[in-house]
Order: structure tokens, then sequence, then C-alpha cells
């Protein structure tokens, strides 16, 4: 009986001595864990949506689409050009009489009239020749225009290039939009990750807490000889185990918040403020599948996708029709010479041109761009399939992780109760220290198997909402945990 009473004696002791190691190992991590600012979900998703460089890029997409699109407004304009140039001949261009003589179907029989004019005068027709030579441009020449050209009619090419420019704008807002739900679940994942695997954490902590309580038991146990060697040999190794898991959690939680740090581009460590959850009134499947099919981005871009195509199938169909276009030109300097004498200052006129045949395949690519529609139209059904199936599997899996998460709490109140017989059983002799080590063990299985259902479904009910357009819901459904 004095035995007996000497060993409570020296368990509770070496229970008190624990217990004080446990709570400074407490601060110590609390005060560690106060230096990371606290941030909730709907602050971090913000924080995200301002310094994504992803969804900076896709911006960057928008803009540079809507600058196409404005300079695709141009093509009705004229174009008007100033032109300046030198000219360098081989020779002054010269224009006698000989010269004008061999042009004409008469001329040798003018010139023997001029010849014979001359010769009663007493003069040569050479002499006269050279009297009349003209120079009509030097050998150099400077020459400075304007130029208009101003398209009346393309054939519908032009409407239809400013029709593919404007799809490109909404092709690239919705390119943003899709980037966006991707990292939406993104940071999901690894602002929820960072909590489950704080969880884990805590749970390993807590195995390697009772078994190392466990541990000294044994050992005032075996002192006493209550217990044999092995059962000690066995409590030891079980906690040296359990050191190595807890080590290993905390780094896969350094992991996590080292890739939530990364997503959320912050100087100073981040911890999140919000907690995993369970929201049990989820709508029907349908209404999600019907949101999804109505506003999923991805649809969208087929959509202009598909207006594309079409408004490449016009411009291709418009090779086929005339050009009509007005021109006009302007002289701003000319040579002081006869040539420039001659030449209007400026003229206006109308320009029509049809490609009678025509050697860029224009037959081809307009029946390619036809069958770029058709493949567009089969794409965007076979991506409405298949959208339907990813929520539909993305919904059961969201209620199979609520089934599981509920399911397990019978579990985890047997496996506690467990515990607690298996250490009165083993304090009196009647069970082993591996039937406590299994019991412990199996206490931290069900809660880690609980976490990671509650992590499942977070992660599912993302996916879900990002699918159907509905991220703003996520932080209601979260402030509404059930």
């Amino acid at each position: 009986m004095v035995k007996t009473y000497k060993l409570k004696l020296v368990a509770e002791q070496h229970l008190r001595q624990i217990a004080c190691g446990v709570c400074l190992l407490a601060s110590v991590t609390l005060v560690s864990a106060s230096c990371a600012e606290p941030i909730d979900f709907s602050a971090a998703w913000q924080q995200v949506q301002e310094k994504s460089n992803a969804l900076l890029a896709e911006q960057a997409g928008i803009d540079e689409a809507q600058h196409k699109r404005e300079s695709a407004k141009s093509l009705y304009l004229p174009q008007l050009d100033l032109t300046a140039g030198y000219i360098h001949l081989d020779d002054d261009i010269e224009l006698g009489a000989q010269d004008i003589l061999d042009s004409m179907p008469a001329g040798a029989l003018v010139g023997s009239v001029l010849d014979t004019l001359a010769q009663s005068m007493g003069l040569s027709l050479a002499a006269i020749g050279d009297g009349l030579t003209s120079t009509i441009s030097e050998s150099e020449v400077w020459t400075g225009s304007l130029n208009l050209l101003w398209p009346l009619y393309t054939g519908g090419r032009i409407t239809a290039a400013q029709d593919i420019a404007a799809a490109s704008v909404a092709e690239a807002k919705q390119q943003r939009n899709l980037k966006r739900n991707d990292v939406f679940e993104d940071l999901c994942k690894r602002y929820f990750g960072v909590a489950f695997a704080g969880q884990i954490v805590e749970t390993r902590k807590e195995v390697e807490k009772s078994l190392r309580i466990h541990l000294e038991h044994s050992k005032l146990m075996v002192e006493n000889g209550q217990i044999a060697e092995v059962e000690r040999l066995q409590a030891e190794a079980s906690y040296d185990r359990a050191k190595v898991d807890r080590e290993k959690s905390e780094q896969d939680l350094r992991i996590a918040e080292a890739a939530l740090d990364s997503i959320l581009q912050h100087e100073e460590s981040l911890q999140p403020a919000s907690p995993l959850f369970i929201y049990r009134n989820l709508p029907p499947v349908q209404t999600f599948i019907d949101q999804t099919l109505a506003g999923y981005p991805g649809l969208a871009i087929l959509d202009a996708k598909e207006d594309m195509a079409k408004g490449l199938t016009r411009a291709e169909k418009g090779k086929y029709y005339p050009e009509v276009a007005l021109l006009g030109h302007y002289s701003l300097y000319e040579e002081d010479s006869l040539a420039m004498e001659l030449t209007p200052d400026w003229f206006v006129g109308v320009t029509v041109s049809v490609h009678l045949l025509d050697r860029s395949g224009r037959g081809g690519k307009l029946q390619a761009a036809r069958s770029l529609t058709t493949r567009v139209e089969a794409l965007r059904n076979q991506a409405r399939e298949d959208l339907a199936l990813l929520v539909e599997k993305t919904y059961r899996e969201a209620e199979q992780a609520i089934a599981e998460h509920d399911g397990l709490a019978s579990s985890l109140r047997l496996a506690e109760k467990t515990v607690e017989l298996r250490e009165k059983a083993f304090n009196q002799g009647l069970a082993t220290s591996l039937d406590v080590i299994d019991s412990r063990l199996y206490v931290a299985g069900v809660k880690s198997q609980r976490s990671y259902a509650a992590y499942t479904y977070v992660t599912r009910l993302a996916r879900l909402l990002a699918i159907s357009g509905g991220m703003d819901e996520f932080i209601t459904y979260q402030q509404s945990d059930q």
C-alpha cells in the first residue's frame, strides 16, 4: 500500500514537470505565432486580386485588345501621305526640233520644207534645230507632294476586321475572368491548406504529448516491477516516432505557409484567420449546372471565337467583291522645268478594282474560315457537356466530404473513450503498452481524417463556386458555417 502511494506521488511529480514543460512550449509557440500577421480570407482574396501577376498580365491583354479595336476604327478614315524625293538622271532630258520631226509620220517632208525656207533666209536647218531645242528636265529632280487614298467600299472587309477586333476584346475579358477563377481556387487551396496543415500539427503535438506521458508512466511502472521492459521500449519507440511525425507536419506547415506568402506577395508572413468550415445547406446541383452553363467564362471565350470565325468568313468572302477608293494628289514643290509645267499641280479621282484571278487562295481560305466556325460550335457543345459533368462530380465530392466529416464524429468519440479505458486498463496491468499506443494513434488518425474531409469540402466548394460564377458567395457560406 505504501509502495503504491509512493508510485502515485512520483507519477504526479513527473506529470507536473511535463505539464510545466508543455506550458513553456505552448507559450513559446504562441509568441512565435503572434509574430505573423493574421489575415482573413476576404482580405486575402482582395489582396490577391490587387497584386496577382497573372491577373495583371490578363489585364494587360485586355488593354492590348482594346487598343487594337480602337486602331481598327481608323480603317474607314482616309490615308494622307506626305512624300518628298530626290531623283538623279543620267543626263538632262532635252527635246529638239529634229526629235520632233523624227517622231512625225511626215517628218522628212516637213524637214525638207523647213530646210528650203532656212536656206532662203541664209540659215541652216541645224542652226534652227539648236535654237528650238528645249530642256524638259535637268538630271537632278526634287519633288514634294501630298497623296490621298480613301477606301469607300471594300466588300465588307473593314467591317469584318472591326468585328474581329471587338470579339478579341470580349475574349480577353473572359480570359481574365477565367484566370480569376483559377487564382481564386488556387488561393483557397493555399489559404485553407495552411489551416489544414496547422490542425495536423496540433494533432501531432497532442499525440506526442500523450505518448510522452505514457512513456513516463511506463518508466515508473518498470521501476516498480509492474510491467516488463519491452512495454517501456514500445512506449519509447512510439514516442520517438511521434516526434518525427510532429516535426514532419511542422515542415509541411512551413511549406504551406511559404506557398501562401508567395500568392499573397506580402513581405511579412501572414497567418490565416479563417478556419476550415462546413456549410451543409448547399443549393441543388442543378442550380450550379444552370449557373455554370449561363456564365462560365470558357463558354464565353468560345462565343467570342465564333464571332471571330464569322468575321473571318465575311472578310474572306469580301475578296470576291470590287474595291472602290477615292484618290488624290497635290504637288507641294516642283522644279522650274518644262516637265513640271506640263504636270498638273493636283488631281482627284475614283478607282475601282476587281480581282479576276487571285493567287492568295481566297477560295480555300473561305472554306477554312467556315470550317473554323463549325469547329468552334462543336467545341462549345462538348464543353457544355464536360462542364455539366464537372459540376456534378464536384458537387458529389463536396457532399461526400460533408458525410465523411460528420460520420467520423462518432468514431472520434469512440476513439477518445477507448483511450481512456485503455489507459486505465494499462495502469491496472490489464492492457499492454501497445494497446494504449494504438488507441492514441487511432484518435490522431480520426482527427486528421476529419480535418482532411473539411479541407476537401472547402476546396470542392471553391471550385464549384468558381465554375458557376458565384465566388462572391464563398464568403457568405464561410460566415454561415452550420
